[in-house]
């Protein structure tokens, strides 16, 4: 699993590279809520899948098990898997929940997770009222 991930990544990387110089770059974006803006996009074999986020009232664990149910489903229509996935961001409205956070998020992408960057949004912290944003790349 891990050498798939890696020469997916190897090969999506020349792809979107070799298109960005020649400008052909064509992705096409579906608006699944222009109020919450959720977004995922497609080039090639990548799946960007952005604004994963749980609008209701709840703590850390709820929230996070709710967006990556959201995102394990984004991922399926698509005809992915969590097993796909190359790379999540996650966004915390309290760096705080980070225990509770990752409790749930552990083993959710199979025995091989991808890599991830967790970060505390500052400020504003995240839209609307969920605790958690979550963000992943993925491949088809």
């Amino acid at each position: 699993m891990k050498q798939d991930r890696r020469n997916v990544l190897k090969k999506s990387a020349a792809l979107i590279a070799a298109a960005s110089v020649v400008g052909t770059v064509k992705a096409e974006a579906k608006e699944k809520s222009k109020k919450k803006g959720y977004y995922t996009v497609s080039f090639s074999n990548l799946l960007f899948i952005a604004g994963k986020g749980a609008h209701f009232p709840g703590d850390i664990a709820s929230h996070t098990k709710h967006v990556l149910d959201e995102i394990e489903k984004e991922l399926t229509n698509a005809g992915s898997s969590m097993q796909k996935v190359l790379k999540v961001n996650v966004y915390l409205n309290d760096i705080k929940d980070y225990a509770g956070m990752n409790e749930v998020y552990l083993g959710r992408f199979g025995s091989e997770p991808p890599v991830r960057t967790t970060v505390a949004v500052a400020a504003g912290g995240v839209p609307g009222n969920s605790l958690v944003e979550i963000d992943c790349i993925a491949y088809i």
